[in-house]
């Protein structure tokens, strides 16, 4: 073969597809397809000689062959609580890609199979095409392609079909009749490619380097947005989240504590340090892009400083339990969208109304990487009956919104004092102001019922006195609380809470008597402090307190003061190590008492 014959060969695929793609109005080529336009200013008779007409064929048949779809719809984004779902904005995208697509693909032969439900056949004149324009800036062309070379194919109804979207099957049909054409061309000319073909090749090449530019421009636009669409379609694929605890713990002080008018008993603190973690694995599924199923897997071993420990609940970490590292199945709900203003949650184990409904403490809240005490989290009012199955709803109307919720501890026993309303419950309401503000307010209410044998008013965190006003006796609450957050910056915030119950006794002989008790505290956060993602936070407060009882010998009589200070450092996106600390000054609210410290470093690794 000579030089030209070369030169030909080599710039002849390069020009013939770029015809196809000017002529189709194709604007979903692949990148590879690039390489082919060659540099409209390059001498064609300074290449030399190399590969020969099948090995560019063989690479032809090389290139990648998958393509990209669209199938799947969007995935709405949450999270919450680590759990929500984005919803990409990408819509002007999809209806794009959806008007490319709207006709049907042809069948075309290629190394994955066939595609498509059509067939194209061979055109020999582009008279034979009923909706080519002989006005069309593109006719020329297409008459070349057709009746000269022959490589132009329709489809059978004898259209072209110039403006539909071109997919990688058709390009590489195309280009590949063209190829075998022009080698047949080729072979029969007695004298060689001429030099008046190689310039006339050379001036389409030239031709049509605008479109061939804009064209290309378009290609990277649609690859941008198809890539944005794949990056957040949704899956109903289950995608797991875990979260790691470990932490090494350790309470000071003298002696532990006893109640408001107990004698002091003078035993000492079980005060040796402690290590344990707690392991969570999330199963989150989702069948609509915006609904969530999760499914929480959990083995935890971190002994709560309580009781034999401290004598008070008020000294309890924010991550605390033991399963003996046993794997218990812990969260199990459902949550789902209600239009545009809300959504529900059907919860079936280890329910928490503080993960079903807003709690206005934004950076303690989580027990993996906020405040280091039970008590620091949120308010106590969110705490009866944790671990319940029920429902939640959460409205929203733009200034206003209403969260409503309902657990019962053991709804799932039929046994007597059990199941969801003949034992321990808790019906939630709360209004919520300027939920999108730097500025909001809760205001909530809780009414519950607990049976003899379970009296937990406001979940362990106070006094107990104020955990059992009656002792072991029926008992009805009803709590109301006030919450506000304030952001005056990204970089600070204020946020508190006051929580008042009003508790009566059901039991024989001290029936109708009645308790009320309080609890507040003020809390300092500054997010960001040092780098993202760390986390300084300062807590004051008053852990529940009996104020009054009609009962008998179970009033506080003085007054415990929480004072709390945690920094959660981020050492990587999926580690930080949180040390902290906190004291109880007068625990269980009883000034006889000695002054407890507790002292934890925790490292929380989430994947």
């Amino acid at each position: 073969m000579s030089t030209s014959l070369w030169h030909t060969l080599k710039l002849s695929p390069a020009v013939l597809s770029a015809v196809i793609i000017a002529a189709n109005g194709a604007v979903a080529a692949e990148n590879s397809a690039k390489p082919l336009l060659k540099d409209d200013t390059a001498n064609v008779s300074d290449l030399s000689v190399g590969t020969s007409l099948s090995q560019l064929n063989s690479e032809l048949a090389a290139l990648p062959t998958s393509d990209v779809t669209v199938d799947s719809p969007n995935l709405d984004r949450v999270a919450q609580n680590s759990e929500l779902g984005n919803e990409p904005a990408a819509n002007n995208t999809l209806d794009q890609i959806d008007q490319y697509t709207q006709e049907p693909a042809p069948a075309v032969q290629s190394m994955e199979g066939t595609q498509g439900t059509e067939g194209l056949d061979q055109v020999t004149s582009v008279s034979q095409l009923r909706d080519v324009d002989p006005t069309s800036w593109a006719f020329q062309a297409l008459q070349s392609l057709v009746e000269r070379y022959g490589c132009i194919e329709g489809y059978p109804d004898r259209t072209f079909r110039g403006n539909r979207a071109m997919t990688r099957y058709e390009f590489a049909a195309g280009l590949n009749s063209c190829l075998d054409r022009i080698q047949e061309l080729i072979a029969a000319l007695p004298g060689g490619v001429s030099r008046e073909d190689l310039d006339r090749l050379r001036r389409l090449q030239e031709e049509f380097a605008a479109e061939l530019a804009t064209l290309r421009g378009r290609v990277d636009a649609l690859e941008a947005r198809v890539t944005e669409v794949e990056a957040n379609q949704f899956s109903t694929t289950t995608k797991l989240r875990g979260e790691v605890i470990f932490g090494v713990a350790s309470v000071f002080g003298d002696d532990r504590a006893v109640p408001s008018g107990r004698p002091q008993t003078y035993q000492g603190l079980e005060d040796n340090a402690i290590f344990g973690y707690r392991a969570r694995l999330n199963f989150d599924a989702s069948f609509t892009g915006k609904d969530l199923l999760r499914i929480r897997l959990q083995a935890r071993n971190f002994t709560s400083f309580s009781g034999d420990v401290t004598g008070t609940n008020m000294t309890r970490l924010s991550f605390d339990g033991d399963t003996g590292g046993n794997v218990e199945v812990d969260d199990l709900y459902y949550r789902f969208p209600l239009g545009n203003i809300g959504r529900a949650f059907i919860v079936a184990n280890s329910g928490e109304f503080n993960d079903l409904v807003t709690n206005f403490h934004p950076g303690f809240e989580s027990s993996g990487s906020g405040a280091i005490s039970r008590f620091g989290r949120f308010n106590p009012l969110y705490r009866p009956n944790d671990g319940g199955v029920g429902a939640a709803v959460n409205l929203n109307f733009g200034a206003i919104g209403v969260d409503l919720a309902y657990l019962a501890l053991n709804g799932s026993s039929p046994l007597e004092k059990n199941g969801l309303f003949d034992g321990s419950y808790t019906a939630f309401g709360q209004l919520v102001l300027f939920p999108k503000g730097s500025f909001s307010l809760g205001l909530t209410y809780t009414h519950s019922y607990f049976p003899g044998s379970r009296v937990n008013l406001l979940g362990s965190t106070g006094s107990d006195f104020a955990r059992r006003p009656f002792g072991n006796i029926a008992t009805f609450a009803n709590s109301y609380g006030a919450e506000a957050t304030w952001r005056p910056s990204k970089y600070f915030q204020i946020a508190g809470w006051f929580g008042y119950t009003d508790a009566q006794s059901l039991g024989q002989g001290s029936k109708g008597s009645d308790a009320e008790i309080i609890n507040y505290a003020v809390s300092l956060g500054f997010p960001d402090l040092g780098k993202p993602g760390n986390f300084l936070g300062l807590l004051a407060g008053v852990p529940p307190r009996v104020t009054d009882n009609d009962f008998t010998n179970r009033e506080d009589d003085d007054t415990s003061y929480h004072l709390e200070a945690f920094y959660r450092f981020r050492v990587s996106s999926n580690i930080s190590i949180t040390p902290g600390a906190f004291v109880i000054l007068n625990p269980e609210h009883n000034d006889d008492n000695d002054t407890i410290w507790v002292g934890v470093i925790r490292t929380t690794f989430t994947f």
